[in-house]
């Protein structure tokens, strides 16, 4: 409708209805402004095209928060199963671990019993071959008897014959005297021979010149021959034996009945070890705390009481070296062998308490004897506390004894010179014991040319007034060849080595101030022929030397230098000639 119709409309109206259009027109504007004044309901403004393009960012940016986020779970889950993964890993390592190790452990038990059944494989084997052979000489002195017998019965039949025959012709009282007088003697047993008592021979009047040959004391040769260029009888015998061997009473009375003090060298293990083997399980010192030879140490106790003799037992010597199996460390002062701290002490009295339960201490003197401590570890060198751990005490030792030779390898500052080999371990000892001592195995090699020179001061040093507690020594008559600085040396440690040394030995042995001989014997110079009746007299006079048993051998062996690797140089023979012999090498 336009303007003017509404206008005339307007005026044409009565004033009625014009009031009532004004009415209609003014609820009219109220109603509308109180719509547009509500605030309950709003029409939402159009977006334009920036606020759609910033909403659609928007809801991109939430996508790729979403998806971030799964990814952030995703790789927790995977560092939550790879951690998981890993412990099971490990689990299963530590499992497979501890079977392996108890699989080690059970292998090594199966090894270890193997080897000891080898062990007594063997040994029942040397046994059913020792009683073989005594079979097989049972039955050749059976045959001999039979033989001998048989002779004697022909000759009986032949006397017999004769005497029937004379007794025809003559008297038979004359004929009887005739048959008796022609029958042999019957044969008497061998005398035991005398011995000094034990209280005695600790105390002897004379030092003690001992002497350790290829085979004595079952074969004499090369002992006499010793004794005849020095012109002196020693008077002890020294040899070997190890515990896979009984008592040897033959070793004994034949020592004896030379007028000399038996000195054994008893190794606990088989004579026959090699020489580097200080590694022996079956003879740790625990396994022999253990009892397992009590048995055999019983029965020998038992045969050194039934033969009523003196002996002197040198007890697995030089225990405080680390090339026996009865040393308790190494060189780097771990275990050795299986053996600890106090163990060797332990198995020292072990041993004799079980002689002194049987009796046998009455006739056995005890010999303590370390090695000199010159090429040992600073530990065990430089101090006397290692020496004195394995020290049994004085009422399980009599004598006290040091190893020691004057041998290459030779150090810069080294002398042939008695203070020089000796000094520090004689201080050693003397620090925790005044007991005699026993130069137990000494001997000089003839490298470096200096052997004379030492054999000097060896004697010299002896009659010195503070070396007046050593009793004597016993000299290791024997030649050895091994490696020494990484090549072959042959060490002649015998006394007639050459004729200086000899002489040099001689001189000294013969000089009173020296112990040896009494002060109105003069020194013999050494002679290659037959020698002078030898000056010095024996512990008892000695009786004929006697046939050695021809199968009967003694065990040798002297100091293992742990720094040197010794080599087989020959066998031992009777002879006294420069035999070298399979030994161990002096340190």
């Amino acid at each position: 409708m336009s303007e003017r119709p509404i206008r005339a409309w307007f005026r044409h109206s009565s004033g009625r209805t014009r009031l009532a259009t004004v009415a209609v027109a003014v609820g009219l504007l109220v109603a509308t402004g109180t719509v547009w004044l509500s605030p309950t309901e709003k029409v939402a403004p159009q977006q334009s095209e920036a606020e759609k393009q910033l909403a659609a960012q928007n809801e991109q940016l939430r996508n790729s928060l979403s998806a971030r986020e799964q990814e952030l779970a995703a790789l927790q889950a995977s560092q939550q199963k790879a951690a998981a993964e890993r412990a099971a890993g490990a689990a299963r390592g530590e499992q497979k671990g501890a079977a392996e190790k108890e699989a080690a452990a059970e292998e090594a038990q199966q090894k270890a019993l193997a080897q000891q059944q080898e062990a007594a494989t063997r040994a029942q084997q040397k046994a059913a071959a020792d009683r073989a052979a005594a079979a097989e000489r049972g039955a050749v002195k059976a045959s001999l008897e039979k033989a001998l017998a048989a002779a004697r019965g022909t000759a009986e039949g032949a006397d017999d014959r004769a005497a029937a025959a004379e007794a025809a012709a003559a008297q038979a009282h004359a004929a009887l005297e005739a048959a008796n007088a022609s029958q042999p003697p019957a044969a008497q047993p061998p005398v035991k021979p005398s011995a000094p008592s034990r209280s005695a021979l600790l105390a002897p009047s004379t030092r003690l010149f001992g002497l350790y040959t290829t085979q004595s004391p079952f074969n004499w040769a090369e002992y006499d021959d010793v004794t005849a260029k020095v012109g002196v009888t020693p008077n002890v015998a020294g040899y070997f034996q190890g515990w896979d061997g009984s008592f040897r009473a033959d070793a004994v009375t034949r020592s004896w009945a030379k007028g000399a003090l038996p000195l054994l060298t008893w190794e606990s293990r088989p004579i026959t070890a090699g020489n580097n083997e200080s590694v022996a399980p079956d003879y740790s010192l625990p396994v022999i705390l253990s009892g397992k030879y009590d048995d055999y140490l019983r029965q020998y106790a038992r045969d050194i009481v039934a033969l009523g003799l003196p002996v002197a037992i040198r007890l697995d010597h030089e225990m405080n070296g680390t090339w026996y199996p009865w040393s308790e460390r190494d060189w780097d002062y771990n275990s050795l062998n299986g053996n600890g701290p106090g163990d060797y002490v332990a198995m020292w009295r072990h041993v004799h308490d079980i002689f002194q339960a049987e009796g046998a201490n009455q006739y056995v003197i005890w010999v303590w004897a370390p090695n000199i401590v010159n090429k040992l570890p600073a530990w065990a060198k430089n101090s006397a506390w290692y020496m004195r751990s394995l020290y049994p005490g004085d009422d399980y030792v009599d004598w006290v004894g040091l190893s020691g030779y004057y041998r290459p390898p030779y150090s810069a500052d080294q002398t042939p010179t008695f203070d020089y080999t000796y000094g520090p371990s004689l201080a050693q000892l003397r620090s925790f014991t005044s007991k005699p001592i026993l130069l137990a195995e000494v001997g000089a090699s003839e490298v470096g040319g200096k052997k004379p020179a030492w054999i000097r001061d060896f004697f010299d040093a002896l009659a010195r007034p503070e070396n007046a507690d050593i009793v004597g020594f016993a000299w290791f008559n024997e030649t050895v060849t091994t490696i020494s600085g990484g090549q072959r040396v042959t060490n002649d440690w015998r006394i007639v080595s050459r004729a200086d040394s000899l002489q040099a030995f001689v001189d000294g042995i013969h000089d009173p101030a020296a112990g040896f001989v009494p002060a109105t014997a003069a020194a013999p110079g050494p002679a290659p022929g037959p020698s002078p009746q030898p000056a010095a007299a024996p512990l008892l006079p000695a009786s004929a030397p006697g046939a050695a048993p021809p199968a009967a051998t003694a065990a040798a062996t002297a100091t293992l230098d742990p720094s040197t690797e010794p080599t087989v140089a020959g066998t031992p023979t009777p002879s006294a000639g420069a035999t070298p012999t399979t030994v161990k090498e002096p340190q």
